[in-house]
């Protein structure tokens, strides 16, 4: 691969890592924000644009990364097994195996949230059963990419 072709897609790969990151931790803190206010209005807003982001962001992100992340690897004549490649492709499933279930969870407190909001009720118990749930399960997806992180940097042998 050419140099110039190279660095655009390490540029993409870097960005994309950047997005996904960035979107992630910044929807969850803006979320989790509102959650605590306990303000129906204020969370079902939060909710709303959690969704939103999720699927402008991070679903583009998600898909472009391995993507990248292979061509990138493949271009530099890097054996997939190597060891921290064959972490950070394990690590980033672990932080898709919990994003698939937060995304379906997230529509659900949106729904719920809506209709509180239209209703004028308080969040029902389902909802911060749902959001305790979001939550755990945006930790390890956390750690792991934080992880992926530094072994891309690290590249550790």
């Amino acid at each position: 691969m050419d140099p110039t072709a190279y660095l655009a897609l390490k540029t993409v790969h870097i960005l994309s890592s950047t997005v996904l990151f960035g979107t992630g931790i910044g929807t969850a803190f803006h979320f989790w924000w509102a959650y605590r206010s306990d303000r129906v209005p204020a969370i079902a807003a939060a909710a709303r644009s959690t969704v939103i982001a999720d699927w402008l962001f991070t679903t583009p992100a998600i898909v472009i990364q391995p993507a990248t992340g292979l061509a990138l690897a493949l271009s530099i004549g890097f054996p997939l097994g190597t060891p921290w490649i064959a972490w950070s492709i394990a690590l980033y499933l672990l932080a898709g195996a919990c994003w698939v279930p937060v995304v379906f969870i997230q529509m659900r407190l949106r729904d719920i949230a809506n209709a509180s909001e239209r209703d004028g009720t308080s969040l029902p118990p389902s909802f911060h059963f749902l959001f305790r749930a979001w939550f755990i399960l945006g930790w390890p997806a956390f750690i792991a990419l934080v992880a992926v992180f530094w072994l891309m940097v690290a590249k550790p042998t």
